[in-house]
């Protein structure tokens, strides 16, 4: 029988919950990597799977992908991330939001969640009346909280400024194209302050409506989601789901610069090092994509305002130029670089 120590995606993990609520057919993942830091934190995820293997996959990768975020970026917390297995429609309904807050709760704060794809700040608000483990709620004006994902937005953009610099020795994005994959809340907040700032977008996104009313909104282009990775561009921004850079996808890419904030963008370590040989500057994803998580852990700690949220975004850039300048250094490909780094932050290095 396979058991999810078997997993290659498997990292040590502290815990896993499988969660199963008959009356509102809720069935979720969480996933507890480390908590050597604090509570484990991340965003709950809501979508379909074809497999419930692939949830499981799903979750092992993003909790022990949340331990290198929170860890690289400083912050007093753990890596958890929750997958809840939804229907192709990906039904929400209260009462099955309110059975995941339970089984939150149950946890007694060694995991806290918030919005990842699939989840909205309402849907917090209905989670967090079965918990207090929970961030990403509204807020009044001048306070922190409310939704991670302009922050996430933020911290790609000034990360794609950074590898702008330091791989084409441009101080800005103007006149620039740069391919965005994906049209969401994350990408969406990217594309308007590259647009805002000069540069040409392409956009790709399965939701067709949603990649036009971006491109409307920014003068860009909407091409095929099949294209969107190997356009001709000086940036390619990964903004959706993980694992589209694989050895196929790498031989076929036109571009200097990978820098996005999808999660698990490398299908596999060996990935990492394919874009370094092919000479591709690599933004490690859990690196350039903290700002969501800052927001949220500032929200739920209370230990600063906006302000705090704001310079701690604004180190991103710093801490991919120390891992880049490594990587230079040592000849090791920048994903392995911040992986070691994070690993060394979580006590396992």
């Amino acid at each position: 029988m396979n058991t999810p120590w078997g997993y290659p995606d498997f990292d040590a993990h502290e815990a896993l919950h499988f969660v199963t609520d008959e009356k509102s057919g809720l069935r979720a993942i969480i996933a507890m990597h480390s908590t050597h830091l604090g509570p484990a934190a991340g965003g709950t995820r809501l979508w379909y799977y074809a497999d419930d293997a692939d949830a499981l996959t799903d979750a092992l990768r993003l909790s022990r992908g949340m331990s290198y975020k929170n860890a690289m970026a400083g912050l007093p917390l753990g890596g958890g991330k929750a997958v809840v297995l939804a229907d192709k429609d990906r039904t929400k309904a209260p009462e099955m939001l309110a059975a995941f807050g339970r089984a939150v709760n149950s946890l007694g704060g060694k995991y806290v969640t918030a919005e990842d794809v699939g989840m909205s700040v309402a849907d917090m608000i209905e989670i967090s009346k079965q918990t207090k483990f929970v961030a990403g709620l509204p807020v009044e004006g001048g306070a922190v909280g409310g939704d991670p994902g302009p922050h996430t937005s933020l911290g790609v953009f000034l990360g794609i400024k950074a590898a702008v610099k330091r791989a084409l020795g441009k101080d800005s994005v103007a006149g620039l194209h740069i391919a965005m994959q994906g049209a969401g809340s994350v990408a969406g907040g990217v594309a308007r302050l590259a647009a805002k700032e000069g540069a040409r977008i392409s956009i790709a996104d399965v939701d067709a409506a949603r990649a036009e009313k971006l491109a409307a909104e920014t003068g860009g282009t909407v091409v095929a989601p099949t294209d969107i990775l190997f356009l001709e561009a000086d940036v390619v921004s990964p903004c959706a789901l993980g694992a589209i850079l694989t050895e196929e996808s790498i031989a076929g890419l036109r571009t200097p610069i990978i820098a996005g904030g999808a999660n698990n963008q490398l299908k596999t370590p060996e990935d990492g090092k394919r874009l370094d040989a092919r000479g591709i500057l690599y933004a490690p994803d859990y690196v350039i994509n903290a700002g969501g998580i800052i927001n949220v852990s500032t929200e739920y700690l209370g230990d600063g305002g906006p302000d705090l949220v704001r310079s701690r975004i604004e180190a991103i850039p710093g801490r991919l130029d120390q891992i880049w300048a490594e990587s230079a250094a040592t000849g090791r490909d920048p994903a392995s670089v911040a992986d070691a780094m994070a690993q060394k932050l979580i006590g396992r290095g």
